[in-house]
C-alpha cells in the first residue's frame, strides 16, 4: 500500500464509504432554510399597529407600545408583578445603555491613559506559565 491510499478510521474519522458526499445534507428532514425564527417572528408581531382607546379618542400604536402602557398603568395601580417588570426591564436597558456609551471617556480619563501611554514598557521578566505536566512525562 502507498502511503497515499492509507487511511486511518477512528474518532471523528468515519470510513469513506460512510462519510457525507459532496451536496448531501447531514440533517436531510431539518428545518427548512427560511424558516423564520421566533425572534423574528416577534419583532413582526410587536410592530404592528394597533388601536387603543385613550381618553376621548383612539390612538394607533404598535403592539410593542401597548403593552408597554398596560404595564405602566398596572404599575401605577400598584401591582407588584407589573412594578417588577417594569423595574428588571430598565435596569437591563440602561445597562446596556451603559455598556455602549463606555467607549466616550471624559477629558480628564484621556489625559490619564495618554499619561499611561507615554511610559516606557516594563523590561522585567515574566512568570512562566503554569501547565499541567503530559502524561509522558510523568512516566
Amino acid at each position: 500500500m502507498k502511503k497515499d491510499d492509507q487511511y486511518l478510521v477512528g474518532y471523528s474519522r468515519p470510513p469513506v464509504q460512510h462519510q457525507f458526499k459532496p451536496g448531501q445534507s447531514g440533517n436531510p428532514s431539518g428545518r427548512p432554510k427560511g424558516t423564520r425564527g421566533f425572534i423574528s417572528d416577534l419583532r413582526d408581531e410587536l410592530a404592528e399597529v394597533v388601536s387603543i382607546a385613550e381618553g376621548d379618542g383612539t390612538v394607533e400604536v404598535t403592539k410593542q407600545r401597548a403593552i408597554i402602557k398596560t404595564l405602566v398603568v398596572q404599575a401605577v395601580a400598584g401591582d407588584a408583578r407589573a412594578i417588577a417588570t417594569i423595574i428588571g426591564s430598565c435596569a437591563r436597558v440602561f445597562e446596556e445603555e451603559e455598556e455602549e456609551g463606555d467607549d466616550q471617556q471624559a477629558p480628564e480619563d484621556s489625559v490619564i491613559m495618554q499619561e499611561i501611554l507615554k511610559r516606557p514598557p516594563k523590561r522585567g521578566k515574566r512568570a512562566p506559565a503554569k501547565t499541567k505536566p503530559r502524561p509522558e512525562e510523568l512516566s
